[in-house]
């Protein structure tokens, strides 16, 4: 029961946070939401700052079990059209889970107030992609299917425009099946420029 409360206070806290920011989120109107009093939160949290990184920390685990990081690199593709694949099914994730979604918003909305906010923005709106495809562009080429090029330089190309596209979706929903028609002919492109031919 404690346990099943601990996981309802997240979940909106998470649902507030993205939508009002930290500073606009109040945490009686958050326990109020749940049938709950304020006291009755605090022995779950101490504090509104606890639910905080208790959340960043859920999310963090969440994201990489679903997407991967560079801690927990997914396998390598073994072809040129698994790399398609694989980058379809995490813009799928991306763009699509609402969990994910209500993060990527939530860090938009807190990078300029929380360091801890900030860092996770960076990590994985660029350099957590970026050292994660360069070690599996580095592993592609090493097996053969990408030409020998600076895997760290690749994986910023590749990255940075698929990246932008998927905020595009976050601020203009309406746009998602063209960004995402945009990001599959982008990644088909690229396996086109930098993929060794027979290796599909």
């Amino acid at each position: 029961m404690a346990k099943d409360t601990k996981e309802r206070i997240l979940a909106l806290a998470l649902e507030k946070f993205s939508q009002n920011g930290y500073a606009g989120t109040n945490v009686r109107e958050l326990t109020a939401s749940l049938g709950l009093v304020k006291s009755s939160m605090y022995r779950h949290f101490e504090s509104k700052e606890e639910i905080w990184n208790s959340l960043l920390d859920e999310m963090i685990a969440y994201y990489d079990e679903r997407f991967g990081s560079p801690e927990h690199l997914p396998p390598v593709p073994d072809s040129l059209d698994a790399l398609l694949a694989m980058t379809m099914h995490m813009v799928d994730i991306t763009i699509h889970d609402e969990k994910i979604i209500k993060v990527r918003k939530l860090l938009t909305i807190e990078q300029f107030r929380d360091d801890r906010a900030r860092d996770l923005a960076t990590k994985h709106f660029l350099t957590g992609l970026k050292e994660m495809f360069t070690r599996i562009f580095a592993g592609m080429m090493d097996k053969g299917l990408l030409i020998r090029d600076d895997p760290a330089m690749l994986a910023f190309a590749y990255t940075a425009p698929i990246s932008a596209l998927i905020h595009l979706c976050d601020r203009e929903p309406e746009k998602t099946d063209d960004a995402i028609a945009q990001i599959e002919a982008f990644s088909r492109h690229f396996i086109k420029v930098y993929g060794v031919k027979g290796n599909e």
